[in-house]
């Protein structure tokens, strides 16, 4: 099917589809995966073939698309329920209704619960596609009502070729570096594309040195500048959210609820942002002071990297990457305060890699 080959990869998720088109499709869709591998774009696309049309589902203004999307870190029962009057509309112009509930894994339980109701009977001309990043948030009552549609990383190749279509500028070790440090994400990999992301990452890649290379290291100075980072992505998102709330027909309240859990769902992703990118500077200290610096993903950092990565540092490097991945796992798991969590960090990273050598 040519809608789909703009999406790279995924010929897993394209072959399920494409049998749903010639066979006809099922109810209800989880597409599943990491973020920034292509879910979303391939839900709209399959979304157009559905609907036979292309440019009004593009534009998300086709009647017979119903698209729900959490602005911050939930779906609430109130957007299910909203959902759940609209299911019970015929089409107005295309055979089916298609329903896009994109962060699916982003439902409170009550949210799951209402929409549980309608993936057990739903009506004869609806198709409802949710796309996760996770599965283990969502129930398995949802689960066994869906046919799951697995998105896998994308390799190396792909996302390089990406980024250099969209920045031809960039240098072939600049490109390489984007896809690495993306980790088959092609979006993380396209952000880092924009100066202000760029930025960003550049800041935190200057703290994760300043841990074990800077004498008079400030565990709260370097929470200071992280927390900034954050803060001007949060911003990003809340002018992002007022622009969007502004054509929609909401209460001052639900504007204000909007806008606010879209800046926090942003400002959370940040952190994770930031805690990947230590881990990953942490993990190539250890790859290029084994000698395997092929294998680094900061190929356009390799002389800091040569200069850092000591044969003294290296195990203490393999301890700062732990360190970094549980922080990574509670911020991801639990309701944590930034500026805390950040601090705590930090001061186990300069107590873990203070001893080691200094800097050649």
């Amino acid at each position: 099917m040519p809608a789909f080959e703009t999406v790279p990869e995924q010929h897993e998720a394209k072959r399920l589809l494409r049998g749903a088109l010639h066979e006809g499709p099922v109810h209800a869709y989880l597409f599943h995966g990491p973020k920034g591998v292509g879910k979303r774009e391939l839900a709209r696309r399959f979304a157009a073939e559905l609907l036979g049309e292309h440019v009004r589902v593009e534009r998300g203004s086709h009647p017979d698309l119903y698209l729900l999307e959490p602005l911050g870190e939930q779906i609430r029962i109130d957007d299910i329920r909203e959902l759940r009057r609209d299911l019970h509309m015929r089409p107005f112009e295309a055979d089916r209704r298609v329903y896009l509930i994109l962060g699916a894994d982003s439902m409170n339980e009550d949210a799951a619960d209402a929409l549980l109701k309608d993936l057990e009977e739903p009506p004869p001309y609806a198709v409802i596609v949710l796309v996760a990043e996770r599965l283990g948030p969502l129930p398995e009552t949802i689960l066994s009502r869906c046919q799951l549609v697995p998105f896998r990383r994308l390799s190396e190749t792909a996302v390089r070729q990406a980024v250099r279509e969209r920045a031809p500028e960039l240098s072939e070790e600049g490109a390489t570096a984007l896809a690495r440090v993306a980790g088959g994400r092609l979006g993380r990999a396209l952000q880092l594309l924009d100066p202000a992301a760029a930025r960003r990452r550049e800041e935190v890649i200057r703290v994760a040195r300043a841990v074990y290379s800077d004498p008079g290291f400030e565990p709260a100075d370097a929470t200071e500048a992280l927390r900034a980072g954050i803060s001007e992505r949060g911003a990003e998102a809340k002018e992002a959210a007022e622009a969007h709330v502004a054509g929609l027909e909401l209460t001052g309240r639900e504007v204000e609820q909007r806008v606010r859990r879209a800046q926090r769902g942003a400002e959370r992703e940040e952190l994770l942002t930031q805690l990947e990118e230590l881990e990953s500077w942490y993990r190539d200290l250890v790859v290029v002071a084994a000698g395997a610096e092929a294998a680094a993903a900061h190929v356009d950092r390799l002389r800091d990297l040569r200069a850092d990565a000591t044969r003294e540092r290296m195990q203490a490097a393999e301890g700062a990457c732990e360190l970094v991945r549980a922080a990574w796992r509670e911020a991801e798991e639990l309701q944590v305060s930034t500026p805390l969590a950040l601090e705590a960090l930090l001061i186990r990273l300069r107590g873990e890699l203070a001893g080691t050598a200094a800097v050649a």
